[in-house]
């Protein structure tokens, strides 16, 4: 037998196989030296277990061995799996009622001292941690992220293949479509001047799978995307994509919702009560200032335009003449929000762009407290506070501005009140749908509108007539899965005719030779026969980052970027060759 064969893990070892001679191979996680005794925790992917070095027991090569041991050599020992003393049982452990009496040991590689602590409750700098990031993943922390990500997918895949989806894997080196996020570009050598681009996601792709035939396909889809970063986001991710012929939204609904609901059951031990919920655009926006509603807690959005009609105070009075809102929550028992936090939710609020925040106390004795006591009468104030249902230890906070502004800000709000209130049940998980998003919105820096999805959502068959009258008011066939206040992934019924995606490019502002240069080939595909259909893509680290409650995507994915987009473990991005250059006669400018 080879000095690195196992015969079990580490984390396997428990009261059954006590007299049982094993082999194990696996890292020293810490030595403890008492003299006759040699004590070491040896740790491998499934988990530690103490390994006693006597000297009783050992030869003295043995010993002389144990007594080099330092953290994270590389060893194999073989021993006898012993049963723990009752006064010496470690509850802490998994493997806490056994220990291994070694016999031989072998050391494979020795280490030298970490940069970092191989220990779950280590507090290095996470910049310290990515440029070690091969010796992070020894933390039981970090590989159990992974392991969940992988059952993750496994159940997601085991799910949609009972479905009769097809796996299809598309090409990574695709063309460019800038529509939205910037592309990563690839030149080529072999055709000067001329780029691939990197997929944003598989869309063009699946569509044409769907024009071949293939019906029902999926894939963990590697993608692309050179934007800023975010604790959320990360330049390169993974999605789970798929799409669907023949069907309506409620076809590719339902089996999304089965195959989250296949994970939740398998691994968060949670029923999901299915259909899900589902909600419109227009009402998530009203009731919660956000297209992707947390809904964990209640103190949803009011408007009160009708109580502040010709109310006398220019600022909501102009709000409500340049079609404007004005909307509010009341935050419940949030009388005790002193003056200083007040300033700084108002300042918090201003940074949503609205001019200023307005506040309505109603103090445990009954007594009011206002910012709007000097300019609107008490039965104004009094309609208000019947409106917004404030009693005696509630706050209301109140915001006039344009309508998504004004809705935006109020809805970041109500988020930042509820985390620092200690309002949102963590253990909650609220996941439904958002359905009827406007097909278009207006960018005001390219004077035109751009699709709020992508260039292919077909729009609801209700607004087609309005494509051509009032292009800003017609809805989306467009859905998108929220969970927790967090965009899972989102779909959409797809435009399959050739005439109504012409018609799509015109109103994004694109010429006739501009769309055949960038999608003739899809237009072209239209010609032949293509069935109505529709799909869906979601986050796969997203996902796992929500459901371990991890901080970042960073904690879920095995070598991550940081915020600029740098690895700080291989120093990338970096320069080439000059010669590299060459080849594909490129030229850095200074």
């Amino acid at each position: 037998m080879a000095v690195y064969t196992r015969t079990h893990m580490c984390g396997e070892m428990n009261e059954s196989l006590v007299g049982t001679q094993v082999s194990l191979s696996a890292w020293v996680q810490k030595s403890r030296n008492l003299g006759s005794l040699i004590f070491v925790w040896l740790r491998d992917r499934s988990g530690v277990v103490q390994v006693v070095f006597d000297q009783n027991h050992c030869s003295e090569d043995v010993v002389k061995l144990a007594n080099k041991l330092r953290s994270e050599y590389v060893v194999n020992i073989k021993g006898t799996v012993c049963k723990r003393d009752e006064s010496a049982i470690n509850e802490n452990l998994t493997t806490g009622k056994v220990e291994i009496f070694a016999t031989e040991l072998n050391i494979i590689n020795e280490a030298q001292t970490p940069p970092i602590y191989i220990d779950d409750t280590a507090e290095e700098s996470e910049a310290l941690r990515l440029k070690y990031r091969y010796l992070d993943i020894r933390k039981p922390k970090i590989q159990n992220g992974l392991i969940f990500r992988h059952q993750v997918i496994r159940a997601l895949r085991e799910y949609i293949d009972e479905q009769g989806f097809v796996e299809v894997e598309t090409p990574i080196l695709t063309k460019s479509t800038p529509e939205g996020a910037r592309d990563y570009l690839v030149p080529s050598r072999v055709r000067t001047g001329e780029f691939y681009a990197l997929p944003q996601s598989p869309q063009i792709y699946k569509q044409l799978l769907m024009v071949g035939g293939m019906e029902r396909y999926y894939q963990v889809a590697r993608c692309f995307r050179d934007e800023d970063g975010r604790a959320d986001r990360q330049p390169e991710f993974t999605q789970f994509d798929m799409e669907m012929s023949f069907i309506e939204p409620e076809d590719i609904q339902s089996v999304v919702e089965g195959a989250f609901a296949n994970v939740f059951k398998k691994y968060m031990h949670i029923d999901l009560q299915l259909p899900l919920p589902r909600i419109t655009w227009k009402d998530a926006m009203y009731q919660y200032g956000s297209d992707k509603p947390d809904t964990r807690f209640e103190m949803r959005i009011q408007v009160i335009n009708d109580e502040l009609q010709n109310c006398g105070f220019s600022v909501f009075e102009t709000a409500l003449q340049n079609n404007g809102i004005i909307c509010a929550i009341n935050v419940e028992n949030g009388a005790d929000i002193s003056r200083k936090q007040i300033d700084k939710l108002q300042e918090f609020a201003k940074t949503y762009h609205v001019n200023g925040l307005a506040y309505i106390k109603v103090q445990e004795d009954g007594e009011i407290k206002s910012s709007l006591s000097k300019v609107l009468s008490d039965t104004t104030i009094a309609n208000i506070i019947e409106k917004l249902h404030v009693k005696k230890g509630d706050m209301a906070f109140i915001i006039a501005d344009k309508e998504l502004v004004a809705l935006t800000a109020m809805g970041q709000l109500r988020l930042h009140i509820a985390k620092e209130r200690n309002m949102i049940d963590k253990n909650k998980y609220n996941l439904l749908w958002v359905i009827e998003f406007p097909l278009l919105e207006w960018d005001e820096e390219a004077n035109r509108f751009v699709a709020m999805h992508h260039p292919f959502t077909s729009p609801l068959p209700a607004d087609f007539d309005m494509m051509d009258v009032d292009p800003g008011k017609v809805r989306a066939n467009a859905y998108d899965l929220v969970l927790n206040g967090i965009e899972m992934g989102s779909g959409s019924i797809r435009i399959h005719k050739s005439d109504l995606q012409a018609k799509m490019f015109k109103m994004l502002g694109f010429t006739e030779e501009e769309a055949n240069t960038k999608f003739g080939f899809l237009l072209e595909a239209f010609k032949y026969g293509t069935p109505p259909h529709g799909g869906f893509a979601f986050g796969i680290d997203r996902m796992v980052m929500v459901l371990m409650g991890a901080d970042s995507l960073r904690d879920v994915i095995a070598f991550p970027k940081i915020q600029n987009g740098n690895c700080l473990m291989m120093n990338t991005p970096s320069a080439v060759h000059e010669e590299q250059l060459n080849v594909l006669k490129l030229k850095i400018q200074e």
